[in-house]
């Protein structure tokens, strides 16, 4: 199932061959970027946290660069209805947490919520795992190439209320960037795109991204948006 691409010797590998020139600096930012520079919320110094992947994957549409996102279903007990990148906690049979079992995490929960097949994504990088104090998940962003698309939707309405790609070129237009304020007075940067807030934990991601890639353009950091107090 897993792309010959990603595999070798039945694991999986990053593979930097062949990407499209425009990724070169998304790949150097990854190679260069310090856990600190991304979150002050690093992983716990004793092991705890769940283990979990999130799959940032860059794919190429009509508009150019893009990113793959999908929203939560409204009904779901955390994050509901708030856009993030595909993924989630480790399977026992996604292997070893500390060598490629992050990257088939990624893949195989971007199958099971977007339909997406793996075997079209080039995996590229990884980010430094990060932490989500407010669910204790130790994170690994995956960074993918959209090699081969293929389609993409909602699996499960219970889980996902869409999937949706987002231009490069909309995330890097200050019109579309915020800071957004949670009731308990934590400030986090947010895109205003694709009719959804991106904020949290993906748009910390993706701020980062654009910022160490180089693509970030000067926007107003006072232009604020409120968050419901149940987000």
């Amino acid at each position: 199932m897993t792309h010959a691409s990603n595999t070798h010797h039945g694991r999986l590998v990053l593979s930097k061959e062949g990407l499209p020139g425009w990724l070169d600096p998304v790949v150097h930012a990854v190679e260069m970027v310090e856990p600190p520079q991304l979150s002050r919320f690093l992983p716990p110094a004793n092991g705890a946290g769940r283990q979990s992947a999130v799959l940032v994957l860059f794919g190429e549409g009509e508009r150019g660069p893009e990113l793959l996102l999908m929203e939560r279903a409204s009904s779901l007990r955390s994050h509901a209805g708030q856009p993030s990148f595909p993924g989630g906690a480790l399977d026992p049979e996604d292997g070893d947490p500390q060598a490629d079992g992050p990257l088939r995490a990624a893949l195989r929960e971007a199958e099971e919520e977007t339909g997406l097949d793996p075997g079209g994504v080039q995996l590229f990088g990884v980010l430094p795992k990060l932490y989500i104090p407010v669910s204790g998940f130790v994170v690994t962003p995956v960074l993918g190439w959209w090699r081969e698309p293929s389609p993409v939707g909602v699996v499960d309405p219970n889980e996902t209320a869409r999937v949706f790609t987002v231009p490069v070129a909309d995330l890097t237009d200050p019109a579309n960037r915020a800071t957004t304020v949670h009731p308990s007075g934590h400030r986090g940067p947010a895109f205003l795109v694709e009719s959804a807030l991106v904020w949290g934990f993906t748009a910390g991601i993706i701020d980062r991204l654009l910022h160490f890639a180089g693509w970030e353009r000067p926007w107003d950091r006072e232009k604020q948006v409120p968050l419901d107090w149940r987000s």
